[in-house]
Order: C-alpha cells, then sequence, then structure tokens
C-alpha cells in the first residue's frame, strides 16, 4: 500500500508541475499581449500629439492671418474715408 501512495503522490506532483509549467506559459502570452498593447497606445498617443501640434500651428497661423487681413480693411476703409468714398 505504500507504494500505491507513492506513486499516486508522485503522479499528484507531475500534474502539478504541468500546471505550472502551462500558467507560466500563459503568463508570458498574458505579459506580450500587455507589451504590445502598450506599444499599440503609445503610437496612437504620438499619433495624436502629433496632429495636436499641426493644429495648433495651423491655428496661430490662421490668427495671424486675420489679424493682416482686418489690419488691412482697416487701412482701406481709412483710405476710403480720405478720399471722400462711401463706406459700403
Amino acid at each position: 500500500m505504500g507504494i500505491k501512495l507513492n506513486l499516486k503522490k508522485f503522479m499528484d506532483e507531475g500534474k502539478i508541475i504541468q500546471k505550472l509549467l502551462d500558467h507560466d506559459e500563459q503568463f508570458e502570452n498574458i505579459k506580450t499581449g500587455i507589451l504590445q498593447l502598450r506599444s499599440e497606445l503609445i503610437n496612437g498617443q504620438e499619433e495624436m500629439i502629433t496632429i495636436l501640434k499641426r493644429l495648433d500651428e495651423e491655428r496661430i497661423f490662421t490668427a495671424e492671418w486675420i489679424r493682416r487681413v482686418e489690419h488691412e480693411v482697416e487701412a482701406l476703409k481709412t483710405t476710403r474715408v480720405k478720399n471722400g468714398l462711401k463706406i459700403a
């Protein structure tokens, strides 16, 4: 009877070891998935930052362009008034 118990205990240890190996593999797969997801998130954030920088630059240039156009309009109005022309 002692031999059967030892054999059963050995078989149970084998199953435990196999489960541990399976779990190690699953953890590696999870780790790989997390690293890939992290990389994708960082790449997405970098793309968003690039787009936001470009939009901010466009906003600055547009605001300056509007300021110049408004200045030119005021200059034209002043010129027309000085020349006695009606402003529509």
